[in-house]
């Protein structure tokens, strides 16, 4: 990997979902990095995928392709409750990995993503395509500049449709329900706004046939006094929307991951406390999420953490918490403090 600053970031993908489908085809226009070999358990899928994709290499296992000396750089689009084996599995073999959203299916499983990445001397990740891109670049400029004072209160929200009990989403064992779906992301943009770990959480959710939870909704208390109202959902039409409040004005996002897909890539931001201050509308160039964030990593891996535009292993780990409480909330209707 030492001839990294002259070629390509060698990919593979882990699995033939649909999500990784939507990745290759965002980062094939890069000049920097390359998904070069995808893995299926199937021979016959990962042929297919491949042909469909224009990657050059498919194997028929996925310890095929750990294995193999020409990937740099594992890209895990699995099941959520794959993600911690296949992950540890992947940097024990000596590859970087850029793992999707959440990280694992509770904080145990990412912390010890961490301890393995640590003890191999590879970069772990957790891919939220939405921070590496001008939107929320934008987003965190403006906050660290102060321009809205001090953070005071976070309304964070994302809902999407999904219905057929078929879908892995809605299938409890493996990881789904609109928390760690969709919920990841809210929660994740809430931390992010806060500059914090939480230090309550208090939720309710309801609840679907297959036992995942459909729709949550939650509130969040920060150690300096912020407060957070973030929600997930799988029974509501699209929406993606975040509103931080400060002591001195206001900004709203819509966070997406490819902008302008979903709505424009713009902020909008007010620079006082009276209605009379008119609000500023501040456009931010567009472009696939998947491909900064890809191009990021390689950064990262040639330059140093510096250059990662997501979230922190300790981020990544506070955005694990916050989950684990918020689902014990919704389930046991109490008050749940987070675990250090």
């Amino acid at each position: 990997m030492n001839d990294l600053a002259s070629r390509p970031l060698r990919l593979g993908i882990l699995g033939a979902a649909n999500i990784a489908r939507a990745f290759t085809a965002g980062v094939a226009p890069s000049k920097v990095v390359t998904v070069a070999a995808v893995a299926s358990r199937d021979t016959g899928k990962a042929e297919a995928f491949a042909r469909e994709c224009d990657i050059p290499r498919s194997v028929g296992s996925y310890e095929a392709l750990l294995a193999d000396p020409e990937i740099d750089a594992i890209y895990n689009p699995l099941p959520n409750s794959l993600h911690a084996e296949w992950s540890i599995r992947a940097l024990e073999a000596g590859k970087h990995v850029l793992c999707e959203k959440p990280l694992a299916m509770n904080v145990g499983e990412v912390r010890a993503m961490f301890a393995a990445a640590t003890k191999a001397g590879r970069h772990l990740v957790e891919a939220y395509p939405y921070r590496a891109q001008p939107q929320t670049l934008k987003l965190r400029e403006l906050l660290a500049e102060g321009a809205i004072g001090k953070v005071r209160l976070i309304r964070s929200s994302f809902g999407v449709a999904f219905s057929d009990p078929a879908n892995i989403r809605l299938i409890p064992d493996v990881g789904g329900g609109s928390l760690l779906d969709a919920g990841s992301y809210s929660v994740s943009l809430a931390l992010l706004a806060a500059g914090e770990r939480p230090a309550r959480a208090h939720a309710m959710a309801a609840w679907g046939e297959t036992g995942v939870d459909l729709s949550v909704a939650a509130t969040l208390v920060f150690p300096s006094g912020a407060l957070a109202q973030i929600s997930s959902s799988f029974a509501t039409a699209f929406h993606r929307h975040a509103l931080i409040a400060g002591d001195a004005g206001w900004i709203e996002t819509t966070y997406l991951n490819h902008p302008p897909m979903g709505g424009p890539p713009v902020l909008s931001i007010r620079r006082g406390t009276t209605l009379g201050i008119p609000v500023e509308t501040i456009e931010v160039a567009g472009g696939n999420g998947f491909l900064a964030e890809a191009e990021s990593f390689r950064d990262m891996i040639l330059e140093g953490p510096s250059r990662w535009t997501g979230a922190t292993p300790e981020q990544s780990v506070d955005i694990a918490l916050t989950l684990d409480a918020i689902a014990r909330s919704a389930r046991s209707g109490a008050t749940v403090d987070l675990a250090a």
